[in-house]
């Protein structure tokens, strides 16, 4: 499987919701060295959701690099190429020097532009769009928010030399290029043409001139060398080749060994994000379809709004383990392990930021149906855990919903260590979850290095990985959540109109 020395090294990076982590993998698939650094997410204003770029981009990469580098398990002379992702798409605008000229504004779980969207869709056509970026526009699309930044905020706009994401904001720090791959692109919709593997800008100069947007590259070519100031930052050598790099998710689909078209990968993160490869785009207002990370294969995927960050919630609000991310998360899951399926009777929905697929609602919000005195605390996490799961199997649907069988479901994640969660989803989509045992988009990202520089044959998962473990729907279960699942979409629809009464700022008080 390789071709290059048996010493090469690799450096994976991946900027997530909730930390920054790495890893340095050897050509055989071990993993030498690993790191991670935590950060939190900013939420300004309902709907808003940012990273400042500078402290919890940059700053985190260049921790876990200098970590990464200093352990006596890797020498730094051997490190033979460099591979980042991160959450996206994201729009930071940022000038000639690189400077962010604000926070990051993050992915699909920041809604503030619908009012965009709308008029994006009038201008343009809901059919035009979906023909030529593959999807229609949502709070997942980055060019609704770019247009955003040019009405409310067009100081920094017309200060923007680019508009970058996550990971080509840390590539272009570490190479002074500035370059996206495709799979990321795809979603700069609808500034992204998803037949001819272009920008196509008309009708929206308005707000964004292509020369703003990075060049276009397929995530394992090389862009560019690591620099000395950016070495003096990290510590990775100096002109060590850094590839173009994805988003978290197709790392995290490379890293579990999503290779067959029919492969999909379901991610439990902070959001939950479900990705299927196949051989063709499905041109659907339900699902996305962009490149996958080289040619002649697609990702379409689905994504919702809430799934971590809602359990996080939960365990503080109940005042679990306070200060204690983690025993607050084992005292969540034991709580809701200890109700029964169906939580005795409570319905959740997770939507406390909206939702994305299938509703497309950024003015959902959260329910649960079904409350009485007897309730407990073990059944209110139960249920939210629940809520999340149905979330995240009609997300799963969404993706499938050509009726061609689902060749194989990879679960992967932090969430996959909820093992109420992990079954509630298997139990409402009647689908067996391979979890794999990865560490996740980081060492995507390495693997994504190894191929682009020639050291790996292919670009799979090198020998050693594979699922850990099968989580297999329970029959009794599955006929008992079918009736609940059926509920929740019902509950979604009926409370609709209530809800988003309920979310638009009224006289009185602060919303």
């Amino acid at each position: 499987m390789t071709s290059g020395t048996s010493d090469a090294l690799f450096v994976g990076v991946d900027i997530g919701t909730s930390a920054t982590r790495g890893v340095v993998v050897d050509v055989s698939g071990e993993i030498r060295a690993f790191a991670s650094v935590p950060h939190t997410v900013s939420t300004p204003a309902d709907g808003m959701a940012e990273h400042d770029a500078e402290t919890v981009w940059w700053a985190g990469v260049s921790e876990v690099c200098r970590r990464l580098m200093a352990d006596p398990e890797v020498s730094a002379r051997n490190v033979a190429a460099v591979g980042c992702s991160g959450v996206g798409p994201c729009v930071l605008p940022v000038d000639a020097d690189l400077t962010p000229l604000r926070p990051a504004i993050l992915y699909g779980v920041d809604t503030r532009a619908h009012e965009q969207i709308g008029e994006l869709e009038a201008r343009l056509g809901r059919q035009a769009i979906l023909r030529q970026a593959g999807h229609v526009l949502s709070s997942q699309s980055a060019g609704p928010k770019i247009a955003w930044l040019a009405r409310h905020e067009p100081d920094t706009h017309a200060g923007a030399a680019a508009f970058l994401t996550s990971q080509s904001f840390v590539v272009a720090r570490l190479t002074g290029e500035i370059v996206i791959d495709h799979a990321t692109a795809g979603y700069f919709d609808p500034l992204y043409d998803l037949d001819t593997h272009r920008w196509n800008v008309a009708r929206c100069e308005d707000f964004v001139a292509e020369r703003q947007l990075p060049r276009l590259a397929w995530a394992s070519e090389v862009a560019g060398s690591v620099t000395p100031a950016a070495s003096a930052a990290t510590g990775l050598p100096a002109g060590v080749p850094v590839v173009t790099g994805t988003a978290d998710a197709q790392a995290e689909a490379i890293a579990a060994g999503v290779a067959v078209p029919g492969d999909t990968m379901m991610m439990y993160g902070s959001s939950t994000f479900v990705m299927r490869m196949t051989t063709a785009p499905a041109r659907s207002p339900t699902v996305w379809s962009a490149p996958f990370l080289w040619p002649g294969r697609f990702g379409v995927s689905a994504g919702t709004s809430t799934a971590g960050t809602l359990t996080r919630w939960l365990a503080e609000l109940l005042g679990l383990h306070p200060g204690r991310d983690e025993g607050a998360f084992e005292e969540l899951v034991r709580l809701a392990a200890s109700s029964p399926p169906g939580a005795n009777g409570l319905l959740t929905l997770p939507y406390l930021s909206g939702e994305r697929t299938p509703v497309d609602d950024p003015m959902a919000r959260g329910v649960v149906a079904g409350l009485t005195l007897r309730h407990t605390r073990a059944d209110l996490a139960r249920s939210a855990i629940e809520g999340v799961a149905h979330a995240a199997v009609d997300a799963l649907r969404a993706v499938a919903a050509d009726e061609r069988p689902i060749r194989r479901l990879y679960a992967v994640g932090g969430g996959t260590r909820n093992p109420v969660w992990l079954q509630a989803v298997s139990d409402i989509s009647g689908i067996a979850q391979h979890v794999s045992r990865t560490p996740g988009a980081a060492f995507g990202g390495a693997v994504l290095a190894a191929f682009g520089t020639g050291h790996l044959a292919r670009p799979a998962l090198p020998a050693g990985g594979g699922p850990e473990r099968v989580v297999t729907p329970d029959p009794a279960a599955h006929r008992r959540y079918a009736e609940d699942h059926a509920l929740y979409r019902q509950l979604y629809h009926q409370t609709r109109s209530i809800v988003h009464a309920l979310a638009v700022p009224r006289p009185g008080g602060p919303q």
